[in-house]
């Protein structure tokens, strides 16, 4: 089945562009070019993959993101012309998948369309991981918390399956960012940071003070076996 993309970007020409270069590689593409059209749109149509603009018209691509969010966990490929780590920060805060600034190649665009739609589907992984009162789906790529689901985004997934998975060992930044694909190397680790404390407010008692997903000072982190896991 074709994958269909959003694009919602006022820049006609590159919109353009990109819709003949992913239709070429095989999707299903289609593009507003503001944020209430791009929104309608995906109301209307679900697709598979949004490219989001930050800079629009109407609305920035920041509450444009919130809105989707707030409904769908569609992953989200923002773009932006700023290219500061600071938007790259709010960006994957609010929720979004992957960051890439402008000017880009579409083959780079492309790559990391793939890795977010990849990470989506997931690999058929059997077996739920389960620490007391947390549980880890690979299959279904869902984390739930007392038998309810967390809110993380499927990019935030990726990072605690590969702490959970490592379960008692220490996981340097580095180590997370070659093990999920798809976070800009050069986008300082601190973008790893900000994905880990999404999900510790997800899933700690105390996000201030977590005793499950656990900083080592100058090493990384270390998802932490606890006395509960058992039973």
């Amino acid at each position: 089945m074709t994958e269909r993309i959003l694009i919602i970007d006022d820049d006609t020409r590159l919109s353009a562009m990109l819709r003949d270069y992913l239709r070429a590689n095989g999707y299903g593409v289609r593009a507003a070019a503001t944020a209430s059209a791009g929104l309608a749109d995906l109301a209307r149509d679900p697709a598979d993959a949004v490219i989001l603009d930050v800079m629009l018209p109407d609305l920035d691509g920041f509450e444009v993101l919130k809105r989707i969010r707030a409904g769908s966990d569609v992953p989200v490929l923002m773009l932006t012309a700023k290219g500061e780590e600071t938007d790259r920060i709010v960006g994957l805060e609010i929720g979004a998948d992957d960051y890439l600034p402008k000017p880009f190649s579409p083959r780079e665009l492309l790559a990391r369309l793939r890795a977010i739609l990849r990470r989506r589907a997931g690999p058929a992984t059997p077996g739920v991981l389960r620490f007391g009162r947390l549980e880890i789906d690979p299959g279904s790529r869902a984390a739930r918390l007392n038998g309810k689901p967390c809110d993380i985004t499927g990019h935030q997934f990726d990072i605690l399956l590969a702490l959970a998975e490592s379960a008692g060992r220490i996981l340097s930044r580095d180590q997370l960012l070659d093990r999920v694909k798809g976070i800009e190397a050069d986008a300082f680790d601190r973008s790893v940071d900000v994905h880990i404390s999404r999900i510790r407010a997800s899933i700690e008692d105390d996000p201030k003070h977590p005793r499950r997903i656990v900083t080592v000072r100058g090493a990384g982190y270390v998802f932490a076996r606890r006395q509960d896991d058992e039973g």
